[in-house]
């Protein structure tokens, strides 16, 4: 192989379609190469595809070494886009923008986790705790994201226990009501074990203590159904406009 007689790196056979991925498709992303260049046409899969490096590329290459080289290369740098600049600017596009009540836009790590926690923001504090200011943001990334310290801190929640808290706190100062939500997707509802764990962790808040476990579909709450705590809510975001009170009692009193 050419590697291996040229630069002595051997490659295990079959490992074409390993170092197109792993190299190739970096350095065409990047500008460096051109695929097919003098025959465009040419199908992704075709056994004749090649690639060369781009004209601009080619000739900063032959001036290395020359006086030239300096100002090439920062002509050339100064109109490119850098690769980390690339897959950063990919990575936004895949983000999940949030929306909060104060009218500020966030931006969540991609996956359908966060994705049900910017419905919980967007469609279910409008519907059931309208003028509520959004206090906490988790993230399935990293899960501090959005985070008020000031109003938790006056609200008497322990803001260094931020780890611990629920994927979105919300509250409504008109009522004086302190909404936790837990997004479900896979794992973790606001179970007997949960709903016990943030009460002795908020034992100092004068505010109502809202518990609610959001799901995107019915199907997931069916999952869920037998380890949701009673004295708890439940939102399903295909069905916004319900709740599911898993505490009877309040409305016969």
């Amino acid at each position: 192989m050419f590697a291996e007689t040229e630069y002595r790196k051997k490659y295990a056979e079959n490992t074409r379609e390993t170092v197109r991925r792993q190299v190739v498709h970096q350095l065409e992303q990047a500008h460096v190469i051109e695929r097919n260049p003098d025959d465009p046409t040419l199908a992704t899969n075709s056994p004749l595809t090649h690639y060369a490096l781009t004209d601009e590329v080619l000739s900063l290459i032959r001036s290395f070494g020359s006086s030239a080289w300096p100002a090439q290369l920062a002509e050339v740098l100064a109109k490119r886009t850098t690769l980390m600049e690339i897959y950063a600017g990919a990575r936004r596009l895949c983000m999940v923008p949030v929306r909060t009540p104060d009218g500020d836009t966030l931006h969540l790590s991609p996956g359908k986790h966060n994705t049900l926690e910017a419905a919980v923001v967007e469609e279910f504090a409008p519907r059931f705790a309208p003028g509520a200011f959004l206090l906490y943001l988790g993230d399935a990334a990293k899960k501090e994201f959005y985070l008020c310290a000031e109003m938790l801190t006056k609200l008497n929640v322990p803001v260094d226990e931020h780890g611990k808290l629920p994927d979105v706190v919300l509250y409504q100062p008109d009522t004086k009501r302190l909404f936790l939500v837990e997004a479900v997707t896979s794992h973790g509802p606001v179970s007997p074990k949960r709903h016990f764990e943030l009460e002795q962790l908020l034992s100092n808040v004068k505010a109502t203590r809202i518990y609610v476990s959001a799901f995107p579909d019915l199907r997931e709450f069916k999952d869920h159904l037998a380890g949701i705590a009673w004295e708890t809510e439940v939102w399903i975001q295909e069905i916004p406009d319900h709740l599911i009170h898993f505490n009877g009692d309040r409305f016969l009193r």
